[in-house]
């Protein structure tokens, strides 16, 4: 095979244990910090840009809650629904979350819908100006929530030959098994630092320069859920892969694709759409306000003839 370790150039060795402690049976873990940690980093970036656009605190801290729950529960779900033959045997495995194993879509579409709900519950204006201080919260929550995957090693990648490769060493990384307890040992992609490095670049895209770009509330959050979206699907042409017959990671579903990579596909098709219809709809605006004041200018004109007869 020609993507063993020792082909590569520069091989990074993680031997950093999965698990911090343990307290009262209940394992903490580098995935589950990384991933609290995540959730407030990207919760106070939300917050700051929202008091600069002037939405109060209580209204940012009740949706960043809704989002979060909705977030997790949306992350797990998929992960569980991606990856079903895997808790066959033990089904509490499920809500063993702090151990690793969630979907960053899941995360999307539970989070969004849960800001949504409380959103309309709540009748809350400015929709699209929470929605841009979200994505941009989001995105680099998202990389600090990486960072735990990254220690982990529960994302599986394919094996490579390039300047750069990731082996763990730790007898307890899910990725152990796979590539390091075999001869020769086996280095992978460290496409978790790659996802890493594109989180950032898009977060530093989204607040340094679009934000200057667009002046129409929510094209932030369609440009977040189209960048991430083409970053994503490139990326996962390295997870996954196949070692002695046996392929781990992400299930290939339709045309050699992921089930990320056809979501990915998705919004990025449904993001422009939904850019040009908001378009659309500015424009159409101002002309549907005037037919409105002519409308009613009308009807008082025909109270007041009434009026006088």
């Amino acid at each position: 095979m020609e993507a063993l370790s020792a082909l590569v150039p520069l091989v990074i060795k993680n031997g950093i244990d999965p698990e911090i402690f343990e307290i009262a049976g209940l394992a903490i873990t580098w995935h589950g910090l990384f991933t609290a940690l995540g959730v407030v980093v990207g919760v106070l970036m939300a917050a700051f840009l929202a008091r600069r656009a002037g939405i109060d605190d209580e209204t940012v801290y009740n949706m960043a809650l809704c989002l979060v729950v909705g977030g997790i529960i949306g992350a797990r779900t998929l992960y569980v629904l991606e990856h079903l033959g895997d808790f066959s045997d033990d089904p509490a495995e499920v809500f063993a979350i702090q151990t690793g194993g969630i979907s960053i879509y899941g995360a999307l579409v539970g989070g969004t819908l849960g800001a949504v709900a409380y959103a309309a519950w709540r009748r809350l204006p400015r929709w699209g100006t929470m929605a841009d201080v979200a994505a941009i919260g989001a995105i680099l929550g998202m990389a600090v929530g990486r960072i735990g995957c990254l220690v982990n090693g529960d994302i599986y990648a394919r094996t490579t030959d390039w300047p750069i490769g990731l082996v763990y060493t730790h007898s307890d990384s899910p990725s152990y098994p796979i590539y390091s307890a075999v001869a020769p040992e086996l280095a992978q992609h460290p496409v978790t630092a790659y996802e890493i490095v594109g989180d950032l670049i898009i977060f530093a895209l989204l607040l340094f320069v679009l934000r200057r770009v667009f002046k129409r509330e929510g094209m932030i959050f369609f440009a977040w859920a189209f960048l991430y979206a083409a970053m994503r699907f490139g990326i996962s042409f390295l997870r996954g892969t196949d070692i002695g017959g046996h392929w781990y990671g992400d299930d290939l579903v339709a045309g050699g694709l992921r089930v990320a990579q056809l979501i990915a596909l998705a919004v990025m098709a449904l993001a422009p759409l939904a850019v040009a219809v908001a378009y659309m709809r500015t424009r159409r605006g101002p002309a549907r306000a005037k037919r409105r004041r002519l409308a009613r200018a009308e009807r008082r004109a025909l109270r007041e003839e009434a009026d006088r007869e």
